[in-house]
């Protein structure tokens, strides 16, 4: 038993490092030497708290865990309301472990504003796992919308030459989507008066009324996953992001999507969710296809794979749609791998650009021979990228394919092909950049991973290879949440259970005693 407001601690640990941050003083070498470390720090003690917590989580259970509650806007009845369970849990592990990873990622590419960068860094992590932890809808929604600021300011300082446009980009689209969100929460407050998470999967929302409310989240989900034809705001935000930027765009604000529709989408609008199904299948196929196709002709590494991101997140929505335990488990397995896998690649491509200063793929070649540590460590990620069996890539995708062929024979044949379009870009990347023929003299000069750099490869290599011989050990402890979310389903769509009644205000005494008036009148 956890005794201590343990999410609380995970969630705002960060701020602690960012008050220090504040008051560092100095020429900037001292400043940015300080700021490094006090980020590495703080970003490592938060990861250490978060496994702390998993290791008291009970992973037999399908509710929420550790809870904490207390009034937030008490005049409004919405309070703060923190909790995990098997589904949020693995999505806090990885937005603390990919934090400290991406501070030593920046640690000698970023040499301007550094203490500034580190701040917007554990201002993200913050709003990152706040938002995986929040069980009220107001707060999910603040700490939604708030991932953006550092995001922005990440891509618009620090990227590349474009950045002001992808960075408003990037803006534009996630803010258009989260308003109409917001419409659809003040609609089930103004209904239902509660924003309790937990409270509004068991009221029976109408049926129209679901429509309109899960078409607004969509918006929004649809946006962060991305979804086709949504999408366009990801190549240019990946490409003009920091290496660090792009690592936390892919490993863990494409989540945010999949995870909206596992917390909110299925269990309070199950009926919309079904009626909408064949909608999402639809689009999601073309996702993997057409984005899979893009990739194919992409000269830009970063861009690359940045499709290859869309064209992985399709098999995701694929999988929350099947409503089955295999469809769902390799849904949240997908994303727990592409967070991981897609990056290491985009560190991959990290540490070709800090010494070459350019992601055009013709531009590189022979990689093999001066650099064969990176070799190694690139063909890793692409076989995992691919779907080899031993790899985590494989797990997420041959679930959610068994899933998909409960669900629709037709839909799953055209999924596969992006299993094999998958292989074609990625092989078509790896060959060109590592094989060939040496004779470019500033590739001949390049130098081989160093230490620091093995250093964040290594728990990233461990993880996928982990993850793909012993998947039951990330599998079991999602399974109770997820038959949790499918039990609901069910019960709701299938047998058509019976609604509970709308949950009413608790009266104030003034208002009461002027009730018992009015009756005695």
């Amino acid at each position: 038993m956890i005794t201590f407001p343990i999410l609380s601690l995970v969630t705002f640990l960060p701020l602690v490092g960012v008050l220090f941050l504040l008051f560092i003083r100095g020429n900037d070498e001292t400043v940015a030497r300080n700021a490094r470390a006090t980020a590495l720090l703080t970003s490592i003690f938060t990861f250490a708290l978060s496994l702390y917590m998993y290791a008291h989580f009970d992973k037999t259970s399908s509710e929420f865990q550790f809870v904490e509650q207390m009034s937030w806007l008490p005049g409004l009845d919405i309070n703060y309301k923190m909790g995990i369970d098997g589904i949020s849990v693995f999505f806090v592990l990885l937005s603390a472990f990919l934090t400290p990873i991406c501070i030593l990622a920046s640690w000698e590419s970023i040499t301007s504003r550094v203490k500034e960068y580190m701040i917007s860094f554990l201002l993200l992590e913050t709003m990152m796992i706040g938002m995986f932890c929040a069980l009220d809808l107001v707060l999910f929604y603040v700490f939604f919308e708030a991932v953006l600021i550092p995001m922005f300011v990440i891509i618009g300082v620090w990227g590349g030459s474009r950045r002001v446009y992808a960075s408003f980009k990037f803006f534009l689209y996630t803010l258009l989507g989260s308003v109409l969100m917001l419409i659809a929460i003040l609609a089930l407050y103004r209904t239902f008066n509660t924003t309790d998470i937990i409270l509004l999967t068991q009221v029976g929302v109408p049926e129209m009324m679901q429509k309109w409310i899960w078409l607004a989240f969509l918006a929004s989900f649809a946006v962060k996953v991305p979804m086709w034809p949504v999408h366009t705001w990801l190549p240019d935000a990946h490409v003009e992001a920091p290496t660090a930027g792009s690592v936390i765009l892919a490993g863990v604000l494409l989540k945010m999507g999949g995870y909206g529709f596992l917390r909110l989408s299925l269990p309070i609008l199950p009926e919309a969710s079904a009626y909408f199904t064949p909608m999402i299948f639809t689009l999601s196929v073309i996702a993997v296809v057409y984005t899979s196709l893009v990739a194919l002709v992409q000269e830009d590494m970063k861009k690359l794979i940045a499709y290859s991101s869309v064209a992985h997140m399709g098999f995701v929505t694929l999988g929350i749609f099947t409503f089955n335990q295999q469809g769902l488990e390799g849904a949240m397995f997908q994303m727990l791998s592409h967070g991981v896998v897609s990056a290491a690649l985009f560190l991959c491509v990290g540490v070709v650009y800090d010494r070459l200063h350019t992601r055009e793929i013709a531009r590189y070649g022979g990689l093999v021979k001066n650099m064969p540590r990176y070799a190694a460590v690139f063909m890793l990620f692409t076989m995992a990228s691919v779907g080899l069996p031993g790899t985590s890539g494989f797990v997420g995708e041959f679930l959610v394919l068994a899933g998909m062929w409960q669900a629709s024979t037709l839909f799953t044949f055209i999924a596969a092909t992006g299993v094999v379009l998958g292989a074609a870009y990625m092989l078509f990347l790896y060959r060109r950049v590592v094989f060939g023929e040496l004779n470019k003299p500033d590739v001949k000069a390049m130098k081989d991973i160093n230490l620091r750099e093995l250093s964040i490869f290594a728990p990233l290599v461990v993880l996928v290879l982990w993850m793909g011989v012993y998947p039951s050990s990330v599998i079991a402890p999602m399974a109770p949440s997820l038959t949790r979310v499918l039990d609901q389903y069910h019960a709701r769509v299938t047998h058509k259970t019976a609604m509970t009644p709308v949950i009413q205000k608790t009266a104030a005494p003034a208002e009461e005693a002027a009730g018992e008036g009015e009756a005695q009148q």
